[in-house]
């Protein structure tokens, strides 16, 4: 923001050099880029932060001036003279558009004289930079640099039908600009219309059909506002960034529009005669006002480290634009100004305060109570899940959350509905919220592959959007675990297992069920549940999903829900008793049907066995349908019995495998070979 020192005169008592006032300005949060002198005038650049609006004016530099040098703020008054003949008798507006523009205001100058602007509008434009039109076109740049409020002036005679609809631009509809280049336009992008065709492209650019020439003799004054998402969408995708626009995207006041098109106004007739017609054509639901914010006295002294008195605290605040609305000596609620929409919250007002009254204020060594926040349950299962992908040699990796169309299509084991896409594309042609982080690894995997790299294994952690059932409700957020790697999937599943044990209590009641996932082979897929709650997914990766990534060998690939983990957290683990007294190992090999699988009969063998049986544990499969018979299958499994007050006897021992071996034969028809 380049601000002009006569300029800035204006507003208030400027009792100290350009060189100090740059100086007070950077140390209060308004960067100092440099000075310059412009013919006689100083120009002073400021780096303007994109939450600081209000000082894209001179108005607003001349806000913070008045207050760091304690002098008295001078605002122009703007009330022009008006004629009987009303503003609606020569213009009608319609806003079809509020959600993008919430307020337009149009005013009505006849008989203006469109000529040269006088020399010290032109000499206080070009000091900043810009180049003089003429008097109309510079009035309304002088007013912008003024208050910040984008203004923009119509040829009234060319705007058919005497009438202006804000509405969304029609699909490919174009538009010729005042840079007399042809834009295409899109549905999302506001266009200012009359009864026939654009005539601008709302908060970006005029259009060159109705602008402002020497023959102009009706003139018709906007002043809008503009919601900045819309208006950065429009000017980012069409590359057309104006100072209008910049404003735009940035939020002017937006309780200022009267203010900014009378003042408008006001200078025009100065400059270039006629009349203002009487009244404004308004169209939209305006803007809300701002909402009160307390600041707690005692959190100064917190988060600053010093005391402020009381007085000083509300001198700043008053001086700063708020209204008071309640103050106590302990707190003081404040309704902040509308051109501060930075202002929302308890530390907006605590940084005003300290930056009015100096942060050089503050001691290098000042004391400031600090304390350590507890670890989130998250953070806690985080923190375990990477030390066993860790050491099980898993690399951690990165990848946008927003992935093609065609990544999303290899399917998500959460949800069948189709993924949330964004209108447009927010990285090269990508728009879809993942449902799922397999497909975004196995697109990892291929990457590796190119580069020869085929024996990796990766994990990620990242939240997926899962769509309600109402399409127009916001996404489940669920924070996923996802695993991709080569090795065996027992082994994944082995994995799996050892992350809920070191996250879940070990009593848990862990549930493995088989499932069918499109991103999986089918046979392969199974479910893990804790309880009632689905923990997640283990199962070896589709061989069409494989082609149609072009990933060679078998992959396997997880996914886990880090929520259902973490509601399941056990914090603080604890180690089990080590018993003194010697373990005893029985293996049992029994014939059984090909359906009955190893957690069914694992699970029998745990509840048969009574609490003398510490573990069960697979070894082998093997099948001899000339000695067993068709659609059957030997499994080898080792039992061990131990107990922690005494040393087992063979009959105890014994007593516990029969109990195994009856419940085997009874609940799946096993028969144990000797």
């Amino acid at each position: 923001m380049l601000v002009c020192w006569e300029w800035l005169s204006q507003y208030t008592n400027l009792t100290t050099t350009a060189d100090d006032l740059a100086l007070q300005f950077a140390m209060s949060g308004l960067n100092h880029e440099g000075t310059e002198l412009v013919g006689e005038d100083t120009v002073i650049d400021l780096e303007v932060t994109s939450n600081r609006s209000d000082c894209l004016g001179h108005i607003g530099v001349a806000r913070e001036a008045s207050v760091l040098l304690s002098q008295p703020l001078k605002i122009p008054t703007a009330s022009p003279k008006t004629i009987s003949d009303p503003a609606s008798s020569h213009i009608s507006v319609r806003n079809d558009f509020v959600e993008a523009c919430p307020q337009y205001t149009a005013r009505v100058i006849r008989g203006v004289k469109v000529g040269p602007s006088p020399d010290w509008l032109k000499r206080r434009l070009e000091a900043i930079g810009i180049a003089s039109v003429n008097n109309v076109v510079d009035v309304t740049n002088y007013v912008m640099m003024e208050c910040g409020q984008p203004l923009h002036a119509f040829d009234l005679s060319r705007l058919k039908g005497n009438q202006i609809v804000v509405r969304p631009a029609a699909k490919a509809e174009k538009l010729i600009a005042i840079d007399h280049r042809e834009y295409e336009l899109d549905q999302q992008m506001v266009v200012i219309a009359d009864a026939e065709a654009p005539v601008a492209l709302g908060g970006v650019m005029g259009g060159a059909e109705s602008e402002v020439s020497e023959k102009t003799t009706d003139l018709l004054i906007e002043a809008a506002a503009f919601t900045p998402l819309s208006i950065r969408r429009t000017a980012r995708k069409l590359k057309l960034h104006s100072p209008s626009s910049f404003r735009f995207e940035r939020r002017p006041d937006p309780q200022g529009l009267d203010w900014a098109s009378l003042r408008c106004c006001d200078l025009i007739l100065e400059v270039a005669g006629g009349s203002l017609c009487d009244g404004v054509v308004i169209a939209g639901t305006g803007t809300e006002s701002p909402q009160p914010v307390t600041l707690r006295r005692r959190q100064l002294k917190r988060i600053l480290g010093i005391d402020i008195p009381t007085e000083r605290t509300d001198t700043i605040l008053s001086q700063l634009g708020c209204e008071m609305a309640e103050s106590s000596s302990e707190e003081v609620t404040v309704v902040p100004p509308s051109w501060r929409g930075d202002l929302t919250r308890e530390a907006d007002l605590i940084e005003e305060v300290a930056r009015i009254h100096g942060y050089d204020k503050i001691p290098e060594d000042v004391t400031v109570p600090m304390t350590v926040a507890q670890k989130r349950p998250k953070d806690i299962v985080l923190s375990r899940v990477r030390n066993c992908l860790s050491a099980a040699g898993i690399d951690e990796a990165m990848t946008p959350s927003v992935v093609p169309e065609r990544v999303d299509s290899a399917g998500s084991t959460w949800s069948q509905r189709s993924g949330l896409a964004t209108e447009t594309s927010m990285l090269q042609g990508a728009k879809v919220l993942r449902r799922s982080i397999l497909p975004s690894l196995l697109t990892a995997k291929y990457e590796n592959q190119a580069q020869a790299n085929y024996d990796v294994s990766l994990y990620e952690v990242a939240n997926i959007y899962l769509p309600r059932q109402d399409a127009a409700a916001l996404p489940v957020e669920q924070s996923t675990l996802s695993i991709l790697t080569g090795a065996d999937l027992r082994r994944l599943r082995g994995v799996v297992e050892e992350i809920i044990a070191q996250t879940c209590p070990p009593n848990s009641d862990v549930q493995w069920s088989i499932t069918e996932s499109e991103i999986f082979e089918s046979g392969t897929a199974m479910q893990v549940s804790v309880g009632s709650n689905v923990v997640g997914f283990v199962g070896e990766i589709a061989g069409k999903t494989r082609s149609e990534f072009s990933l060679q060998g078998t992959l396997v690939g997880a996914e886990i829900s880090l929520d259902v983990l973490s509601s399941n957290l056990q914090e603080v683990r604890t180690t089990l008793n080590v018993s003194p007294y010697p373990a005893v190992s029985r293996d049992l090999n029994f014939i059984l049907s090909e359906s009955t699988n190893w957690g069914e009969l694992s699970e029998c063998c745990e509840t048969a066995g009574g609490e003398l049986l510490r573990r069960v544990e697979y070894r082998e499969t093997y099948r001899d349908a000339k000695k067993d018979g068709d659609d059957t299958k030997r499994i080898l499994l080792s039992l061990t019995f131990q107990s922690n007050e005494r040393t087992l006897t063979g009959d105890e021992v014994d007593r516990a495998v029969q109990a195994i071996v009856q419940a085997c034969k009874e609940q799946h028809a096993a028969k144990l070979l000797g």
